[in-house]
């Protein structure tokens, strides 16, 4: 099970790993159909799908209202809302199995989010987005005055701070989303490996999907919410 390798293609001279490419396009069609269906017949009383929606909306809006007034995070509540979401599907899709090419070993079906290319992209695309809106919203002058506030000699600290956070954003959701299915694939071996082996790894295997929820739960609310902080320090004068 360990030997699985990734299908890296090169396109155009550029090397993509097809199975962060097929999962993120599931990912989004998931995503897609399940806000389609919830908001497709909208009721004032809403139930099932909508209703479900509804909570989550309620949900984002408090991670926003936690970290600037709702006055200036209005605006980003469809951004915290897909990020929230997006993170979520992608963290379970790679809990109930793995699929791989027996003939050469590629893994093909898991969380994208275990790519650290496509999480440190989106903590660098969550960063931009922070400095794009604290520049559209407070003025350039009043934005570049972030930096040097309250003492000038902090602006080298300020911008190494910019490129921690891109890291620590894209590597914690790596990390912990990797480390679980790597895990998963231990015990999947161990259970494969003979009856002994799967009488010993049947329990482990099923506390452990259980807690791969959990874990894919808690980090898209933290990227979201890790998002909206990074955005509140831009967007709002602190």
């Amino acid at each position: 099970m360990l030997a699985h390798i990734q299908p890296m293609r090169n396109i155009l001279g550029l090397d993509f790993n097809m199975s962060t490419v097929l999962m993120t396009t599931v990912t989004c069609i998931i995503v897609f159909l399940i806000a389609f269906i919830g908001t497709r017949n909208l009721s004032l009383k809403p139930s099932g799908m909508q209703n479900f929606l509804e909570w989550v909306v309620d949900f984002v809006r408090g991670i926003i209202k936690a970290n600037m007034s709702w006055k200036v995070g209005g605006q980003f509540i469809a951004l915290a809302f897909t990020l929230l979401f997006y993170v979520f599907v992608a963290n379970m899709l790679g809990i109930p199995f793995e699929v791989y090419n027996k003939d050469t070993h590629e893994a093909w079906w898991r969380s994208p989010t275990s790519d650290p290319a496509l999480t440190l992209t989106m903590a660098a695309l969550v960063i931009i987005l922070t400095h794009y809106y604290g520049i559209k919203i407070r003025g350039m002058g009043e934005y570049l005055k972030d930096y040097v506030r309250p003492v000038w000699f902090l602006l080298p600290f300020k911008i190494i701070e910019e490129f921690a956070n891109t890291l620590t954003l894209g590597m914690r959701l790596f990390g912990n989303v990797y480390a679980k299915e790597l895990l998963m694939i231990l015990l999947v071996g161990l259970g494969s490996s003979g009856i002994f082996g799967a009488l010993g790894a049947f329990l482990p295997t099923i506390i452990w999907q259980a807690f791969g929820m959990f874990i894919g739960s808690l980090q898209a609310y933290i990227f979201a919410m890790l998002a909206m902080v990074y955005m509140s320090h831009k967007v709002e004068s602190h």
